[in-house]
């Protein structure tokens, strides 16, 4: 059994439109394995999910430190967009990295990282409709080596394609975080 009950996780999510699957599913992994999962987003109030779920948001973005937590994660969905280019994200994004946490990202999140900056030089993959799609372009504009597969491990970070890899996504960042010990 995979113990993480010393570790904190901070999961960052759209207020409207965050992906369900994305969100519960590492979420529910992260809990099993004992760890302690604190969900943010833009605003307050409860977030609403993409597939008419609803995630209480124990912080603001504004208030997270990513000193405070052992792996920074970002959700996709339609939502997510609104964080490509927002300044608290990419703050939050650029300090992970800078401290040495695990920094994850899923379906269209890993744009987010992208325009943060951290992705340079990195192996990532990002959901896209077809090899044309913007959000390879905006992996590979931020410096990114797009890669197609579900799940891409480089270093710290950590990126998924979509709710079909939230699973695997969650695993992943749960050995990343026990192999630190």
């Amino acid at each position: 059994m995979t113990d993480l009950t010393n570790k904190k996780i901070l999961i960052i999510i759209a207020h409207q439109d965050y992906q369900d699957v994305e969100y519960g599913t590492p979420k529910g992994i992260f809990e099993g394995a004992g760890a302690k999962v604190t969900t943010a987003s833009s605003e307050a109030s409860p977030a609403q999910g993409k597939l008419g779920g609803t995630a209480q948001v124990d912080v603001v973005l504004q208030d997270v430190s990513a000193a405070d937590f052992d792996a920074v994660i970002f959700v996709g969905g339609a939502g997510a967009v609104n964080y490509v280019g927002d300044p608290e994200a990419s703050r939050i994004a650029s300090e992970a990295i800078d401290q040495d946490k695990i920094l994850g990202a899923i379906c269209i999140a890993p744009t987010i990282l992208a325009k943060a900056g951290v992705l340079q030089g990195k192996k990532a993959t990002v959901w896209h409709a077809s090899l044309e799609d913007d959000s390879i372009k905006q992996l590979q504009a931020g410096g990114a080596e797009f890669v197609e597969q579900d799940v891409v491990v480089d270093g710290n970070i950590i990126t998924a394609n979509g709710p079909g890899a939230a699973e695997e996504f969650g695993q992943k960042i749960v050995k990343a975080l026990v192999n630190r010990d």
